[in-house]
């Protein structure tokens, strides 16, 4: 790949995520208002369908911009390993507890 692709963001954080969905909802229902209205007032439903279309594949292709990764979450520290019965998975050691 590319570097200059590696360099670009692709990362949203969760309110990010749902500022990215309401705006592709936005477009979607502004580009159906707009499809409806100019395909009744021109009488072709094809009009409807390109349009609606169209803001479809505008809403898709919207760039991971900053403002999508303003609310980063803080992790917390990881917790260090006590003993070798710490690597196994939790499922595993409650598997094994019951067949005991």
């Amino acid at each position: 790949m590319l570097p200059i692709f590696k360099s670009i963001p692709s990362h949203m954080d969760y309110k990010g995520q749902k500022l990215a969905e309401q705006i592709f909802q936005g477009i979607i229902l502004i580009s159906a208002v707009i499809g409806f209205v100019y395909g009744m007032i021109i009488e072709q439903f094809g009009w409807t369908v390109y349009i609606v279309l169209g803001g479809f594949a505008v809403s898709l292709t919207l760039p991971p911009w900053p403002m999508y990764r303003q609310n980063p979450l803080s992790w917390q520290p990881a917790l260090p390993e006590i003993s070798g019965e710490s690597s196994q998975k939790p499922q595993e050691s409650l598997k094994k507890k019951k067949h005991k």
